[in-house]
């Protein structure tokens, strides 16, 4: 019966989070030390890490092709059942694995990012003959590649040779695919239920586009590929039938004198919650660009005021741009962050949370939060427009990749679990072995006081008790612990570098040691969290 509720609970949170997936990418030299960084927001069921070490295989051995490697409610480790399998290589690298696989040794990362597709193009798993999915070929690249292109080139052949699968409710997906030195988009659609493998048409319809070094980008569950440009082959790559198909279904009319845009042929008119994200990302880091709609404000009834909103054609948004300022780490942090404040789409700032005081001033609940629940929402009535992140159910990380460092102390894989909001990042070096058993722990259905997943949930919940004020608590003991993790970067990196002049062996021990302290370390924030807010914000202090 276990087995069979979390099955079910599984499910409707992988349905319900279907699009909610942020990619936010920064180029070398748009990133504020140089680094290269690539970061995610998902809301797969499994939030777990599993540090997958290196393989040896011998010659002639298969690798298994999974289904199910982004559910919860098996062990670690477990990804489901074989559909397929591939020829396997003799050596593997180590990589992390949470719903989705991240980032290996060699600081090699990848975002994931769902998309929507025509339901044309949708497959049906029962028929059709695809088995390979985005995450399986994540997994293998990870496994089996050093630079985003050797990966890009992997990931394609897979997706085209063994028919891509989507995984997440039919959709179609983008990877952001990136190394020490670049970044490269890839957008995959699927091809229906006709395909099949001995017909040796590709088993998908891809392009990819490389993102320039000075530039940032995000995805947010939309597809970004405009027009593609297959003569340069620096920056543009696709599939054969990449325009084939959209001619032969009728999307493109190539007598029609008109260019052929990837993102108008293949991707349905767009929603506003990935729109809301573009406009906020971009009117944030290039506010001169373009003449975004003016969405910012402080009234707490202009986000139901129609007259107030605008619909801006998708075209007004580019795949990237230089930014006005480099961004760092804890500009993206704060991005994923963010619930909109100050915009019309701010739940926080809901005409329901306000009321007359005693004196007539209006006042703002302490009550308000920018994460209403689905019945406070209708007992409020407050919409459900998203925040960045979803509130819920989820994990993320930012990659931070440095090229001018060795691997081991170069890539650093900054983690959250729960909300990102409430949450806190914690660093974990590409160079450790292992990371702390309660990140390694989850059971969806019944509390872990193990789970850093658990415990982080367990504050957000209690924050309810008395929002404006335990958020105040909240910054007050994880923002520190945050700031010093950066300040220690130096020493760390200083240190663990000189440990690998004497011995590998060692500058791992070294990082994986403090890794560990560190997670634990979130871990009991969290713990301690739940008795100072239920202490200070105990519904006996709050009166009837």
């Amino acid at each position: 019966m276990k087995t069979i509720l979390v099955s079910l609970f599984t499910l409707l949170i992988f349905n319900w989070n279907s699009n909610a997936c942020t990619v936010i990418a920064v180029g070398k030299k748009a990133s504020t030390d140089g680094s290269v960084i690539v970061s995610h927001t998902d809301a797969g069921p499994d939030c777990r890490i599993n540090f997958v070490p290196g393989q040896s295989f011998k010659k002639g051995d298969k690798a298994p092709v999974f289904w199910g490697m982004i559910e919860s409610g098996r062990p670690l480790g477990d990804y489901g059942k074989v559909i397929g399998n591939i020829p396997q290589i003799e050596q593997t690298n180590s990589y992390f694995q949470t719903a989705y696989p991240q980032v290996n040794a060699n600081q090699l990362a990848i975002g994931e990012s769902t998309l929507s597709q025509r339901d044309e193009l949708k497959v049906d798993r029962s028929i059709c003959k695809q088995i390979m999915t985005i995450e399986q070929a994540q997994a293998f690249a990870l496994q089996r590649c050093t630079t985003a292109e050797q990966a890009l080139k992997l990931i394609t052949e897979l997706l085209e040779t063994y028919g891509f699968l989507p995984s997440c409710v039919d959709e179609s997906e983008s990877l952001v695919i990136a190394d020490v030195n670049e970044i490269w988009v890839l957008e995959v659609f699927s091809v229906g239920n006709e395909w099949k493998p001995e017909s040796k048409k590709p088993g998908c319809i891809w392009a990819a586009q490389r993102v320039p070094d000075d530039h940032v980008m995000i995805i947010p569950n939309w597809s970004v590929i405009k027009q593609i440009n297959l003569k340069d082959k620096a920056n543009y790559r696709a599939s054969s039938n990449y325009k084939q198909e959209a001619i032969d279904r009728g999307w493109y009319n190539p007598k029609s004198g008109k260019p052929f845009i990837w993102q108008e042929a293949y991707a349905p008119i767009p929603r506003e919650w990935a729109t809301s994200r573009f406009w906020q990302f971009y009117a944030m880091y290039a506010p001169n660009y373009a003449n975004w709609p003016d969405r910012f404000t402080t009234s707490p009834w202009d986000g139901d005021n129609q007259y107030t909103q605008f619909v801006e054609p998708l075209s007004l948004y580019p795949f990237s741009v230089k930014p006005e300022k480099k961004m760092s780490v804890q500009d993206i942090m704060a991005f994923q962050r963010s619930t909109f404040t100050g915009t019309i789409y701010d739940k926080e700032n809901a005409p329901a949370w306000f009321y007359p005081s005693k004196d007539g001033e209006i006042v703002k609940s302490a009550f308000a939060t920018p994460f209403p629940t689905e019945e406070m929402r209708k007992v409020l009535n407050i919409n459900r427009r998203r925040n960045v992140a979803r509130a819920r159910g989820e994990y993320g990380m930012i990659t931070q990749l440095r090229g001018w460092l060795p691997n081991e102390v170069g890539g650093i894989y900054w983690f959250f679990v729960d909300n990102a909001y409430t949450s806190a990042y914690v660093p974990i070096y590409t160079g450790v072995t292992d990371v702390a058993e309660c990140y390694k722990v989850y059971d969806p259905a019944y509390f872990q006081e193990n789970s850093i997943r658990w415990c982080v949930d367990f504050v957000d919940n209690l924050m309810y008790l008395r929002w404006q004020d335990a958020v105040k608590v909240l910054h007050e003991k994880r923002d520190p612990m945050e700031a010093e993790f950066f300040s220690e970067q130096d020493e760390i990196d200083k240190k663990a570098q000189e440990l690998l002049k004497e011995s590998p062996e060692k500058a791992s021990e070294y990082l994986t040691k403090i890794t560990i302290e560190r997670m634990e370390k979130v871990h009991k924030l969290f713990q301690d969290l739940r008795t100072d807010i239920i202490s200070e914000f105990t519904n006996n202090k709050q009166g009837i």
